[in-house]
């Protein structure tokens, strides 16, 4: 990955930080996208940019600017997302708008703001969905229905973009993050898919070595 520019959204929470010190360890320049930015986590080959992702003009004119800074953009690591635990009887109907706006439309705004330097460059897609959204259990409905749209995004970028960029999407089953830790405290975390690991398989999606895979939903399950 040495000399390619990655963008990472959602880069500055636990999984998106292991991306981008995945992507720089291989000698990428990796691009932050984030809601807010920290200056801790920058190197001279990364660069953190603020942004709404659900500004499609903001996110447009962020890819721009990278592709300025940096003379092209490869890869595009859709990360930024959120979580909720909620019941249908008992939970609120925003709840389901601010999944599908922070799981799905982040990644079409992010895709397609970064498009056109992706087909410049027949650089790759990678997203996010979840492997609970093939068999949702109660009071998972509102996070797996927008991560089930965000798989079947996946797929049809996959086939209107074959030829020119490759989009596949990882399907992790639960990551072993301190939130989940204190969330199920009885649960061996040992089981869970370390964010590193799902680094490393969304790099490789994302990679000149995954060059012949596209549309792909690929289970990252840890050793469930």
């Amino acid at each position: 990955m040495r000399g390619n520019t990655l963008v990472v959204t959602g880069a500055f929470g636990i999984l998106g930080r292991a991306a981008a010190e995945e992507a720089t360890a291989r000698g990428a320049t990796v691009a932050m996208l984030d809601i807010r930015t920290s200056e801790q986590s920058l190197t001279d080959s990364r660069l953190a940019i603020a942004v709404d992702l659900g500004d499609f003009a903001a996110t447009t004119a962020a890819m721009q600017a990278i592709r300025q800074q940096t003379g092209r953009i490869d890869a595009l690591l859709n990360i930024a997302g959120g979580f909720v635990w909620q019941t249908v009887e008992e939970g609120e109907i925003a709840a389901w708008d601010r999944m599908f706006a922070l799981n799905l439309k982040t990644a079409l705004t992010a895709s397609k703001a970064a498009l056109p330097h992706l087909v410049e460059s027949r650089g790759a897609i990678v997203n996010v969905g979840a492997n609970s959204a093939l068999k949702a259990d109660a009071g998972m409905g509102a996070y797996t229905a927008s991560k089930m749209g965000v798989m079947k995004l996946t797929e049809s970028m996959a086939e209107e973009l074959k030829g020119k960029v490759r989009v596949n999407a990882v399907l992790p089953s639960t990551i072993d993050t301190p939130q989940n830790r204190r969330d199920m405290p009885k649960t061996d975390p040992n089981i869970w898919v370390k964010p590193s690991e799902l680094a490393k398989a969304m790099l490789f999606l994302a990679s000149d070595d995954a060059s012949a895979i596209t549309g792909a939903l690929v289970p990252v399950v840890g050793r469930v």
